[in-house]
């Protein structure tokens, strides 16, 4: 798209004329100088007026017009590309482990599965936020380090698999591994220094695996200022089904009031989807990602045929100025 960054430069175009129309000629008497030898060559004295040739009155034109049109700037702006912006850090801790295979939040539809939706969900709406994702089962994996690419994020999510991290649940061991990331994050972003970061972890068990215990992986996420929102899912025990008895909501409350987050109990979609649209009130998104149209000046094409025309000027303009 043509732009012109200055328009209003546009102003001096009658700026020539004015003066040609306001210019007084200088008379013989008075204070003008006497020169017997100009008179004697042909050259024009002071009382005399100077008319330029016609052609050279149109190439002063046109080059003074490539100099207005010069000094306004035009541009041509490219199509919107998108910015990078600096928003919310967010990791999401999700567990793979065998029991979320367990169909008791969605008829024929998985613990995973519906947080497979719910979250992808809630992964779209972060604009502008770094987000990354850890999957865990006996060991925790870092699926996406933290990046502004939802959609990357939001398909890795998508094909997880149950079982591929282990069949138990490392809690504490997930909570470590964000702990390492965000801090090389905040090494190679701040030289080192702290920032408010978040960490919603969902889990269905309890801490059966891994080498650090939860309570002590939270105090150190809190000393790295990192805020943990846990969420319990599974339907629970009820008369029709078994539910959920094996999970561990006094560890999940416990982790969270360490950081400063807090934990929610999702037993179906609906209220899985009420918790991810909690945490967006809680934890606002930076906002709509921003568009750049990168500018491609084009001043220097009518500066440089403005130069090239100054050129025949002054050739039929010679005999008036010399």
């Amino acid at each position: 798209m043509f732009h012109v960054a200055w328009p209003w430069m546009a102003l001096l175009l009658p700026l020539p004329w004015v003066h040609y129309r306001l210019r007084r000629a200088a008379h013989n008497t008075g204070t003008s100088i006497y020169l017997p030898f100009a008179v004697e060559l042909g050259v024009p004295t002071a009382g005399a007026a100077a008319v330029l040739p016609r052609y050279g009155r149109w190439l002063l034109t046109a080059a003074w017009l490539l100099l207005v049109i010069a000094a306004m700037r035009p541009q041509w702006l490219g199509d919107p590309v998108p910015a990078p912006t600096t928003g919310r850090r967010l990791l999401l801790a999700v567990d793979v482990s065998g029991s979320m295979a367990t169909e008791d939040m969605a008829n024929g539809t998985s613990r995973l599965q519906v947080v497979q939706q719910v979250a992808g969900r809630f992964i779209e709406r972060r604009a502008g936020d770094q987000v990354g994702l850890i999957l865990f089962g006996s060991e925790p994996y870092l699926q996406t380090p933290l990046t502004p690419d939802l959609q990357t994020v939001h398909r890795f999510l998508e094909e997880a698999v149950i079982g591929v991290a282990g069949t138990q649940t490392a809690i504490g061991d997930a909570i470590g591994l964000a702990i390492k990331r965000l801090r090389a994050g905040n090494d190679a972003q701040s030289g080192g220094s702290a920032r408010q970061t978040v960490l919603v972890l969902l889990t269905d068990g309890e801490n059966d695996a891994g080498l650090m215990p939860p309570l002590q992986a939270a105090r150190l996420a809190k000393q790295e200022h990192l805020r943990i929102y846990t969420i319990g899912i599974g339907a629970p025990p009820g008369f029709f089904n078994s539910g959920n008895s094996d999970l561990d909501e006094e560890t999940l409350k416990s982790i969270a009031a360490a950081t400063g987050g807090r934990y929610f109990r999702g037993t179906d979609e609906q209220g899985l989807e009420d918790i991810y649209r909690q945490i967006d009130q809680l934890e606002p998104a930076a906002g709509h990602q921003q568009w750049l149209r990168p500018e491609n000046e084009w001043f220097s094409w009518p500066l440089g045929l403005a130069l090239l025309l100054s050129v025949p000027a002054a050739v039929y303009c010679r005999d008036t100025w010399s």
